[in-house]
């Protein structure tokens, strides 16, 4: 069947610029011969759910109508990719906002936004807030791989888009659990998708409600540590009494 809005889909795509620079890929191969190359990064079909602002709205749009196995380009232009450069944000500083001297080309983040210092003369700082692919014509060169039906698959699809893990997932109705370790507690990727992952989960599924399981359980090390505190038993010792016959 046709791909269409709120479909779940795993799709392979390099995204470039008109001069054939890539920006972005999940083609390990093509990213180390673009010297993008991420060791951290993980590159392998990436989920989508076609019109939720998974991909840029442009590449969304050439998706639907396509079916499975469709490989194919799209030329993006601005509006439809990082929209157009807005001059509004562009804007000059004190250096004492910033925590260290500002250079022309450094990424910085104030107030929460970020941006990329463009000139640095004397005691203030231009930045540039926009996006760095604003205001461009992009190219994308993309494989529909499959559609995902099922709705744990959905759901662990999500979890691992956002959060970049693999948890377990119990279904009970229209009623999921997801179970957390502890040793996401305190993980920020964690901790600031959780949100938007069950936002989402809802909003393009049939479940109705999430839950977040947090699961603790002792350590070897704990166990170890109680057995030997473990008392050891002291022998009876004999009274001396003779019994009465």
């Amino acid at each position: 069947m046709p791909i269409k809005n709120g479909d779940f889909i795993k799709i392979s795509y390099t995204g470039r610029l008109k001069n054939g620079t890539v920006f972005d890929t999940t083609d390990g191969k093509i990213a180390k011969e673009a010297g993008t190359f991420d060791e951290k990064a993980k590159y392998e079909p990436q989920l989508v759910v076609v019109g939720a602002g998974h991909a840029v709205k442009g590449l969304e749009e050439d998706m639907v109508g396509r079916d499975i196995g469709y490989g194919g380009s799209v030329e993006v232009p601005p509006e439809k990719g990082f929209g157009e450069r807005n001059p509004a944000l562009i804007e000059t500083f004190s250096i004492t906002k910033f925590k260290e001297k500002p250079q022309p080309g450094m990424q910085v983040s104030i107030d929460g936004r970020n941006g990329v210092v463009e000139t640095a003369i004397g005691r203030r700082a231009r930045v540039d807030f926009n996006h760095p692919l604003a205001g461009i014509l992009l190219v994308y060169d993309y494989v529909i791989e499959e559609k995902i039906d099922d709705t744990k698959a959905k759901i662990k699809g999500l979890i691992n888009l956002y959060a970049r893990a693999d948890l377990d997932v119990e279904i009970q109705g229209d009623i999921a659990k997801v179970i957390v370790p502890y040793s996401l507690s305190f993980d920020q990727r964690w901790i600031i998708s959780k949100r938007q992952i069950a936002d989402e989960i809802l909003a393009h599924t049939d479940i109705k409600e999430m839950l977040y399981i947090e699961k603790y359980t002792k350590s070897k090390k704990d166990v170890a540590k109680k057995s030997a505190k473990k008392p050891i038993k002291k022998s009876a010792k004999k009274s001396g009494k003779k019994k009465i016959r």
